[in-house]
């Protein structure tokens, strides 16, 4: 159910359960952050999803057997976050939960118009994964954070945008190809300018 294309130096990465919502399970996540932790010689990755959500975050049984609260996420987002090359988030519809994590973890993010952003972990009960809240914090502010995590708001794709949550809102028929556009400069250089660029941004 996690699809991985590999063609130019870009890996395309699918979540590929659209009859159900892409929800995730256990399997599905090891296999996701298999494939991040494998993609240390890619020059960009994009991750996406099949069908009209990009992910519902957790599948609903397996969040009720533990999956809710396995380190299993961090190790997806933290292995996202320490890719060397260029990683894009091309999100072809909602994004909730705990999946929201290996989003925030990538460099850029683009959604679809119809794209709605929700976390609903208090109202299931649930901490965040600890990365989570740092990293959404720093894209959108401690407040605004707070509107998503503690005030449960589904956030629509243009208010998104005009938060920083994600980057750029392009047309459906037109998303992976956008993204492999802007993938095109890192591809294009040497390995070692785009990854002195990463750590540029993260030190400043």
């Amino acid at each position: 159910m996690i699809l991985c294309d590999r063609a130019d130096g870009i890996w395309t990465v699918t979540i590929n359960r659209p009859d159900k919502a892409n929800s995730l399970t256990h399997a599905m996540l090891s296999d996701l952050a298999e494939v991040m932790e494998a993609a240390t010689e890619a020059r960009a990755v994009i991750l996406t999803g099949t069908g009209r959500v990009f992910s519902a975050g957790a599948d609903l049984e397996a969040a009720r057997a533990g999956l809710a609260t396995s380190d299993v996420w961090e190790r997806l987002s933290g292995a996202v976050a320490s890719l060397p090359g260029l990683t894009i988030a091309a999100l072809n519809g909602t994004l909730a939960g705990g999946a929201m994590g290996m989003a925030l973890a990538c460099d850029i993010r683009i959604a679809v118009p119809e794209a709605r952003f929700f976390y609903p972990v208090m109202k299931l009960g649930f901490l965040p994964q600890p990365s989570d809240p740092l990293r959404m914090a720093a894209l959108i502010g401690p407040a605004r954070t707070k509107l998503i995590l503690m005030g449960g708001q589904k956030i629509t794709a243009e208010e998104a945008l005009s938060f920083g949550l994600i980057d750029r809102i392009v047309a459906p028929e037109e998303l992976l190809e956008h993204a492999r556009d802007l993938s095109a400069d890192t591809v294009a250089a040497k390995p070692e300018i785009a990854a002195g660029i990463k750590r540029m941004c993260r030190s400043g």
